[in-house]
């Protein structure tokens, strides 16, 4: 009976084990990524107005952007408008809708990248990267001082193994769509933006830790 006892005693430990770890792993899972809230289809100014409006703002106040702001503005980018097909139809236009980039947001102590699918954002480091990517872009304050930083990258290959080396032409166009949302999206929700190009392309891969095929291409600072 005393054998009895401490074995069913070990399995009510070793459970209480598997759950704790199992409980832990669900928790370090879920601090990965942040759902992003529900973005809005329609605003108070009007688009003639946001273009009209529109101007490159390169000094901006230490205020902080609300969630609801990146998850409209990344929504603006790259979000999915429409259920259809694989990957949904997105904000921007795509050369087969093969969809070649991917952005990443620098926020203060943060780097994310967004994940169209599922309107998410997934954690990859915790850490202020603003300041080194200022420098990698050549000293340019407006990266350091907004709070945060879309960085649109390219993957050519999606677009090479169909239409060749002509998809990269194709990459260069779609960045521009895809940039042109975020500023008109900055304007309407009364905020600044800046368009840089002029960065360091391997120090910026470094500093972000890109995968190899990534390729930076857009650097937007976005603020008040």
């Amino acid at each position: 009976m005393a054998r009895l006892s401490v074995f069913i005693l070990i399995l009510i430990i070793a459970a209480g084990y598997v759950l704790f770890i199992g409980k832990e792993n669900i928790l370090m899972a879920e601090t990965k990524s942040i759902q992003l809230p529900k973005p809005l289809n329609k605003g108070n100014v009007s688009l003639e107005e946001v273009i009209f409006r529109r101007r490159s703002q390169r000094s901006f106040e230490q205020k902080d952007l609300s969630l609801q702001q990146i998850s409209q503005l990344l929504w603006a980018g790259q979000g999915i408008a429409a259920e259809k097909g694989v990957h949904g139809l997105r904000t921007a236009p795509s050369a087969g809708a093969l969809y070649p980039i991917e952005i990443y947001l620098l926020a203060k102590n943060s780097l994310f990248r967004y994940l169209p699918d599922g309107h998410k954002l997934e954690s990859l480091a915790e850490q202020d990267l603003r300041g080194a990517l200022a420098d990698s872009s050549f000293g340019q304050t407006a990266i350091s001082q907004a709070p945060v930083n879309i960085v649109i990258c390219a993957v050519y290959s999606r677009l090479t193994s169909k239409y060749g080396e002509r998809g990269i032409r194709y990459a260069h166009i779609e960045v521009g769509h895809v940039a042109q949302n975020i500023h008109l999206q900055a304007v309407a929700l009364g905020l600044g933006s800046v368009p840089i190009g002029a960065f360091n392309d391997e120090e910026v891969k470094k500093i972000l830790s890109l995968p190899i095929d990534r390729e930076p291409l857009y650097i937007i600072p976005v603020g008040y």
